[in-house]
């Protein structure tokens, strides 16, 4: 029996693949659970009404990845903070202080603090390049410095 997959099932397809399987799996599993259905003509012609506008959405969403890590292309943040005399903060600087302050300027979208790939919050005095990842394929490097706040 030939059917369209609805989502991905392991050792069988990709969501979106037309599979031909037993006629018990597909009747008793697949269906049923709501995995695939029936590869009929206006199923199929469905399908690529569904994958045209998918891929159209994929293209918008990368084309405006691009439009925002744009913006924000050689951008430099100086963050203010108390430190010791090593130089290490007397607190840290996170994805959230650097989202704030993003946020803060003039683009004209937000930036979700997620966005913002930092393994782990800044601790130094000193510049860091920090990755701001808006999609699979777009990431855009912002620097981020902190300096000795004067008392």
């Amino acid at each position: 029996m030939k059917l369209i997959l609805r989502t991905a099932v392991e050792k069988l397809g990709e969501s979106g693949e037309v599979v031909d399987v037993k006629d018990g799996y597909a009747r008793n599993y697949l269906i049923p659970q709501g995995l695939a259905y029936a590869a009929s003509e206006k199923n199929l012609l469905r399908l690529e009404v569904e994958q045209a506008r998918a891929e159209e959405a994929a293209k918008h969403d990368y084309l405006e990845a691009r439009r925002r890590a744009s913006q924000l292309d050689g951008l430099s943040l100086t963050f203010q903070v108390k430190a010791g005399e090593e130089g290490k903060l007397f607190g840290s600087v996170t994805n959230a202080d650097i989202t704030d302050k993003l946020n803060q300027g003039e683009l004209d979208f937000e930036i979700d603090r997620r966005q913002i790939v930092l393994d782990e919050p800044i601790k130094q005095i000193g510049a860091f390049e920090v990755p701001i990842r808006f999609h699979a394929q777009v990431e855009v490097l912002v620097e981020v410095r902190t300096e000795r706040m004067d008392d």
